[in-house]
């Protein structure tokens, strides 16, 4: 099998664990959110450093921590991934899954105007179109259902400005989400202090609960390196494509196994942001073979 074969494998298996993994949740949806949120903290930052040392690579850890101003970003980073995972569990107990991969639709948008702003990137009229048409898409579904999509906001800005935040660090991918959930977890471990000292704690209460908290750590960790695997050999368009598997099972999941309500307007939001999509992904493809082709070979 080919490397570039290989990282598409990798990516639809990341983007498929993603997006499957509102299911997950849902069976442990009588727990609060804040505590799962506190496992999934404690067991991702087991299981990314059993894979450091493994790897041979923990020391690498103390590096991405060292000095002031790397520290301040993966800070904020552990922030945003904090504040994404905890709306994302939140929207799968409150039935709202389908707004959560609303967001996830937004977010390569999101993801585009953040860069205009933060790094003064050029947008074509194609890119700025899209941008528009997603705006119009939250405006209309605002409109319609009278409240803003605020789940779909915050999950696509919470990401957007995580993925703003990791642009601009040097170590990888699971060397920087290892020092996030290491600088997150005396907060996960308070949590859960305090809800098993007045009885509450869910973990060890059954086998079952026990298990599916412990596997948080598993289904954090795998797909995230699967996806830095594929990054590896495969265009950033064509990860950009299959990035698009994740919020499209978020959505059949949402509309065929939680029966979650489609109405006229989310018919109306989601059409403008498929449109937005699709009309992005076709100027970012043409942007890459432009590139390609003017790249001279040797």
């Amino acid at each position: 099998m080919r490397e570039a074969t290989k990282g598409i494998v990798a990516m639809v298996a990341a983007c498929t664990v993603w997006g499957v993994s509102s299911i997950y949740f849902k069976l442990i949806a009588h727990i609060p959110p804040i505590e799962i949120l506190a496992h999934r903290t404690l067991w991702s930052c087991a299981f990314f450093a059993l894979v450091l040392l493994v790897q041979g690579r923990i020391s690498l850890l103390g590096r991405a921590l060292a000095g002031r101003r790397s520290l301040l970003a993966i800070g904020f980073a552990a922030l945003m991934i904090s504040i994404n995972w905890f709306v994302f569990i939140t929207s799968i107990q409150i039935g709202r899954a389908m707004e959560a991969s609303l967001g996830y639709y937004i977010f390569p948008l999101v993801a585009v105007l953040l860069g205009a702003i933060a790094f003064r990137e050029r947008l074509g009229r194609a890119q700025i179109f899209a941008v528009a048409l997603a705006l119009c898409a939250v405006v209309t579904l605002t409109v319609g259902r009278g409240v803003p999509p605020w789940i779909a906001l915050i999950l696509a800005s919470s990401f957007g400005l995580y993925g703003l935040v990791k642009k601009g660090l040097s170590v990888g991918p699971v060397v920087s989400v290892t020092a996030e959930v290491l600088l997150l977890s005396p907060i996960a471990l308070t949590v859960l202090w305090y809800l098993h000292s007045g009885g509450q704690g869910a973990f060890g209460a059954n086998w079952r609960d026990s298990a599916l908290l412990a596997f948080s750590g598993i289904l954090s960790g795998t797909p995230l390196i699967m996806f830095s695997y594929a990054t590896k050999r495969i265009a950033l368009a064509t990860v950009g494509l299959v990035q698009y598997l994740n919020p499209s099972l978020q959505f059949l999941v949402a509309t065929f196994l939680f029966l979650e309500d489609f109405s006229m307007w989310h018919a109306l939001a989601f059409g403008m942001i498929w449109t937005a999509l699709a009309i992005y992904t076709t100027a970012s493809l043409r942007q890459d073979r432009a590139a390609r082709r003017a790249v001279p070979k040797a």
